[in-house]
């Protein structure tokens, strides 16, 4: 069972292969590429302990040798300090400009690696074997690398594309409730953004999917890296469309900045949180109708995921904070909040005048 996006952006185009049992097949989908039957594998504990000897064995059966860093898991693994590390090994172990590095992780690995990678040698060649939902349908898919700063999230980094991705849906049968969940914030964020009919579709099968349906889990992430495709081909270095996919980041963003990029929320629970903020907003603003917003809680409540602040364990700062560590984000234009509101369900635009004292209402009024 395999299905193919393609994305398309000159002679920095590459295909996303998704499919089950791909992991053991990594070898053949990868040799086409090779210079020299040399690889370097970037992982982290948890993917590795799972899912390394797996890969390490269909890179071997085709003659590759396969030398392997494993990093830490977690979103602190973010850093210069892992960056550092990752670049310096890679230096070790002589890999060339025309060498593959392998991303095999979920989106930390993923956008450290091809953060490393871009800057590596001027730019080294790295394939995404991405291992959760919230990476096989949005960080391994469009060449955004990088890492975090105290600062906030992603401010250093690099577009730098794959020469290809492979999306094994089997691996998602390993993941948590919680990760996979997690990763379903960004699945729901397509439909939300920009096709009503998806979104749909989701209401009346998500819930299948999370319970394990493969069919309907290929579909979804089909679907999502179709749309992703499609913007990223149109704008490859979000200077217009491409930041739609923003939906429910800037305000995730700062959440995950307040709760210390720790484990307290998870980047797609951000996302989730912030596309429920999102379209309170546009429905404050007289935007959207009142029944959107409450549809679209109404299904993240439905599928067990985080949709409000106080779903967050612990404290969090005022909304004076949040507001400040929103103005650390990397879409701020001419010290202005990027803001994606919608007119509805499948109808997002971008913003850049959103009245702050509207969003401190709707913020204050959550933390209570």
């Amino acid at each position: 069972m395999l299905d193919n996006v393609e994305v398309k952006l000159d002679d920095r185009s590459y295909t996303i292969h998704i499919g089950t049992d791909l992991l053991q097949e990594t070898g053949a989908f990868i040799s086409p590429l090779l210079r020299r039957r040399k690889i370097a594998v970037v992982t982290d504990e948890n993917v590795a302990s799972l899912h390394l000897n797996c890969l390490k064995s269909s890179l071997s059966s085709e003659g590759i040798k396969v030398s392997t860093l494993i990093l830490p898991a977690g979103e602190s693994t973010k850093s210069w300090m892992h960056a550092q590390k990752t670049v310096e090994w890679l230096l070790a172990e002589h890999i060339e400009r025309d060498d593959i590095v392998v991303a095999f992780g979920g989106g930390v690995i993923g956008d450290l690696v091809g953060f490393a990678a871009s800057i590596l040698r001027r730019g080294v060649r790295f394939v995404q074997i991405p291992t959760s939902l919230l990476a096989q349908v949005d960080s391994s898919v469009g060449g955004k690398t990088g890492i975090n700063s105290p600062q906030g999230k992603n401010l250093i980094g690099a577009f730098y594309q794959p020469q290809m991705v492979l999306a094994d849906i089997n691996i998602l049968g390993t993941l948590s409730s919680r990760d996979f969940l997690a990763g379903y914030g960004e699945v729901v964020k397509y439909g939300l953004l920009g096709d009503f009919k998806f979104f749909e579709w989701l209401e009346q099968n998500a819930p299948a999917m999370a319970s394990g349906d493969i069919e309907k889990r290929i579909y979804a992430v089909k679907r999502s890296c179709e749309m992703k495709a499609n913007i990223v081909a149109r704008d490859e270095k979000e200077r217009g469309d491409r930041a739609l996919l923003n939906l429910g980041h800037t305000f995730g963003h700062a959440l995950e900045a307040a709760t210390g990029f720790s484990d307290r929320l998870l980047h797609g629970e951000g996302v989730s949180i912030g596309c429920a903020l999102a379209f309170e907003t546009s429905m404050r603003l007289g935007l959207c109708s009142q029944e959107a917003p409450s549809r679209v809680r109404k299904h993240l409540k439905e599928m067990g995921m985080k949709a409000d602040l106080s779903d967050i364990i612990g404290e969090l700062p005022d909304e004076n904070v949040l507001i400040d560590l929103m103005g650390q984000d990397k879409k701020v234009l001419d010290g202005k909040l990027t803001f994606i509101m919608a007119r509805g369900i499948g109808d997002t635009f971008v913003s850049h005048n959103v009245e702050l004292d509207i969003v401190r209402d709707i913020l204050r009024e959550a933390l209570i």
